[in-house]
């Protein structure tokens, strides 16, 4: 191999390094660092550091990604604690289909906004509200979606629970979280909380 392929090899450090930096994606990320590495491997090949090769190929690029990808599958989660039913309960069936329909437009919302930002969506499913609740502050889940109960509209009037038609509390207490669901959050019927867990618990709307 002449001066002229070491040179252009070596060129590609820089390069796929400032492709790592630039990237938004995570997971394509991940893709250019493994590349990165391997790169590295083939110089240090090239300039007679077998050793080196050899660690940087096992402990730079083999260890670290599958470190990394870990890192970005377990982190990159958005994990909403819901009704083990998978749907609201309701006093008719009409107020239980609306609400069924409504949890399911939440969703599929939420996979858009948080698809966006390369986030999965992980449903939790617990037996009651008490038990959301108590998920929520222990920091079991980043947020808790619930129906709203006849008893929470005790300080309305009957003409506005029946627009509300059941509307569907969504408490979280990540306030990045809260931030970006209240700006992009289009869903109708949708009452958004956020819940300050590491001071006092409080819920501040």
């Amino acid at each position: 191999m002449n001066d002229s392929d070491i040179y252009v090899i070596t060129a590609l450090l820089p390069l796929s390094a400032l492709m790592v930096v630039l990237q938004v994606n995570p997971y394509h990320a991940l893709v250019i660092q493994g590349i990165l590495g391997a790169v590295a491997t083939l110089v240090y090949a090239i300039l007679g550091a077998a050793d080196v090769a050899l660690t940087q190929a096992l402990m730079g690029t083999l260890l670290a990604i599958t470190l990394y990808a870990i890192a970005v599958r377990s982190s990159l989660v958005m994990r909403l604690g819901v009704l083990e039913d998978g749907a609201m309960q309701a006093d008719d069936d009409s107020l239980r289909d609306d609400t069924k329909r409504r949890f399911g437009q939440l969703i599929d919302n939420l996979r858009t906004i948080f698809g966006k930002r390369y986030m999965r969506l992980e449903l939790v499913p617990y037996m009651n509200t008490q038990a959301l609740d108590r998920a929520l502050m222990e920091k079991e889940v980043h947020a808790t979606c619930t129906p709203r109960s006849q008893s929470e509209h005790d300080d309305q009037d009957d003409a506005a629970y029946e627009t509300e038609k059941e509307p569907l509390h969504t408490a979280t207490r990540v306030r990045r979280i809260y931030d970006i669901m209240r700006t992009e959050l289009s869903s109708p019927g949708i009452i958004l909380t956020y819940v300050n867990v590491p001071d006092s618990g409080e819920k501040h709307k």
